[in-house]
């Protein structure tokens, strides 16, 4: 018996990804940048086991069994297993495979990247596979390919039909820029209506506003995107954050039907966000909202006390237990300056569910505790 357990980020993209030109083997229509959060507060965790006693392939998902014969899991283990060593001892054992989160799932938090850079981690692992493995993890979600590094990301959307320039490489390691904090403002952590796969072939079938934004915006904001992670500027990077997110919802708008992600709390955030620019006079924060509700907010660590300060204020918590998860800060009330101009932007307890403090972090890992027993199957069942 072989076992290997992984644990792999959430990454979250400040130029997105919308749209493929290839469905089967998820080929992008444009490039897409993105940071990779800490494993230390949201991550998936992996265990594959493999067994010349197992009669059968199994999975499980967050506690419950899953069909085996996903075409996008089909696809990752043949790819893995093709890059195999023919004389690979465990190339035909039958494994068992068991995930989880410890965040929502299909909520718009970048949870199926985390889990199957998760996935293709363990498997290049477990048949001891050399080189480049982004390709692969795109194959089972296209924003997994950047889960594969830490730091600050880039998926190059590449040209060929097969696929096989169509990678991530990492544009800077954590190390870079350590001052950067996240804040996850969860509104809703239920599954969204409308999954990021079928949203993005609608929007590439219906939108010409989407063909527009891969050949002309995309790759101006790029080049502009990596120069302010270079330069460390976060002036530059958080107007290009939010006008990319902007532009994307645009996007699930011009869509027809049209994908609506966002609801009335989360444009209630992005006011927010940008009531504070302006009293400060310059972009201190940063929104982004992937395909679901949830802020996702980009601000630099000596921000973070009083910007949070006015989150709590404009979204009073329902029960302080359990509301703020990761990095502690310090909890200091409102300055009667931000105050005033908050007022009236005030809602009711609760229209937040919790915020997650992290940070930027690295790829996958390994880890000691596996998920499943020596039968093969999980221990929390």
């Amino acid at each position: 018996m072989k076992t290997v357990t992984m644990v792999a980020p959430v990454n979250i993209a400040v130029i997105k990804y919308w749209g493929k030109r290839d469905e089967e083997l998820i080929l992008p229509i444009n490039d897409s940048i993105s940071g990779t959060l800490s494993t230390d507060f949201m991550c998936a965790k992996t265990t594959i086991q493999a067994s010349p006693q197992f009669k059968e392939n199994k999975f499980w998902l967050n506690g419950k069994e899953q069909n085996f014969d996903s075409p996008r899991l089909d696809s990752c283990l043949k790819e893995v297993k093709r890059r195999a060593s023919p004389s690979c001892p465990i190339l035909n054992w039958k494994i068992a495979i068991c995930s989880e989160n410890n965040f929502p799932t299909a909520a718009g938090l970048a949870s199926s990247a985390a889990g199957y850079a998760c996935l293709v981690a363990a498997l290049a692992k477990l048949y001891k596979i050399e080189g480049d493995i982004s390709s692969i993890a795109r194959r089972g979600s296209g924003s997994a390919c950047r889960s594969i590094y830490g730091g600050w990301v880039q998926w190059i959307k590449g040209d060929r039909p097969t696929g096989e320039d169509s990678i991530a490489i990492q544009l800077a390691p954590v190390a870079h820029w350590p001052e950067m904090r996240v804040l996850i403002l969860v509104v809703n952590d239920e599954r969204k209506k409308y999954s990021s796969t079928s949203g993005m072939k609608k929007s590439v079938e219906t939108s010409d506003l989407l063909k527009y934004r891969a050949s002309e915006c995309v790759p101006k904001r790029v080049e502009a995107m990596k120069e302010a992670i270079f330069r460390k500027d976060f002036e530059s990077f958080a107007k290009i954050t939010m006008e990319d997110s902007n532009q994307f919802h645009a996007i699930c708008l011009d869509t027809f039907p049209p994908c609506v992600y966002m609801n009335d709390t989360s444009h209630s955030i992005s006011d927010v966000v940008h009531t504070y620019n302006e009293c400060k006079s310059s972009n201190r924060v940063a929104y982004t909202f992937d395909a679901g509700p949830n802020a996702c907010i980009y601000l630099l660590e000596s921000e973070t006390e009083e910007f949070l300060s006015v989150i709590n204020y404009v979204f009073p918590p329902s029960s302080n237990t359990g509301y703020l998860k990761g990095l502690q800060v310090r909890q200091k009330p409102i300055n009667k300056e931000l105050e005033m101009m908050f007022q009236e932007k005030k809602h009711r307890p609760g229209a937040l569910k919790y915020i997650i403090h992290t940070k930027i972090g690295d790829g996958p890992r390994m880890v000691e505790d596996s998920l499943l027993n020596d039968a093969g199957l999980p221990k929390n069942l």
